[in-house]
């Protein structure tokens, strides 16, 4: 079913802040120099999503160059009401093409009668369309993104012919609606490399590197309890 089911997105903006969890120990941040697959999933999601299914983002394409600024940024204490100066690094102007492709959520069998490929693709289309159902952040609030459709082979990356390679890095969160147990709250990292300006992400199943956090419960729906089908 995935090969008919993918959508393409264009995500772009001033500033990103895709942040290092590392550099945010002192207070300050740093971006990473590519979005995480989480944060890809996150404008996804903001753009079109339900319970009833889950985005899995296939692959990005860098279009702009990989620049970076850094500002100066005054943060509240609120332990006594003062402010602290922090140094937040960011990528400037990033512009992404975003594949993804959409599975449903096998842990939600409750919302099983919503489970229809062509209504749910028709409606993310329109939404890519309308910018989007949400505002779409890119990494953080405080930088704005933008959607539009587009075709992922159409554009061609500045590093087209490039090889690079970023370390490890967060790839993304697993919760429990989301786990194969449907309790474990997991982080996900794994070693990215990109290729003529193309990162292809493993699915979260395929992460071996995985990081527990806790356990807990998600929120269940039940038909006429706590929310209606429409006829």
């Amino acid at each position: 079913m995935e090969a008919i089911n993918k959508v393409c997105f264009r995500v772009y903006g001033r500033y990103a802040l895709f942040s290092d969890p590392i550099t945010r120990v002192g207070g300050e941040k740093s971006s990473y120099p590519v979005p995480t697959y989480q944060a890809l999933k996150g404008i996804a999601e903001s753009v079109y999503w339900k319970p009833t299914f889950t985005w899995i983002i296939d692959r990005v394409k860098i279009l702009s160059p990989i620049d970076m600024e850094s500002k100066n940024i005054k943060n509240l204490k609120y332990n006594d009401g003062t402010s602290d100066l922090s140094i937040y690094s960011y990528l400037i102007n990033p512009d992404y093409l975003v594949e993804t492709h959409l599975i449903w959520n096998e842990n939600r069998r409750d919302l099983s009668a919503d489970r229809d490929y062509k209504k749910h693709l028709s409606i993310m289309l329109r939404s890519i369309d309308k910018g989007g159902r949400r505002d779409i952040f890119l990494g953080t609030r405080e930088c704005q993104g933008y959607v539009e459709p587009a075709v992922f082979d159409e554009v061609e990356s500045p590093y087209s012919g490039k090889t690079m390679t970023f370390g490890t890095m967060v790839h993304g969160l697993t919760y429990p609606d989301e786990s194969k147990d449907g309790r474990s709250f997991e982080v996900r990292l794994w070693n990215p490399q990109m290729k003529d300006g193309i990162i292809n992400f493993p699915s979260p199943n395929e992460c071996k590197i995985t990081i527990p956090v806790r356990n807990y419960e998600y929120k269940k729906f039940t038909p006429g309890i706590n929310f209606t089908i429409s006829e």
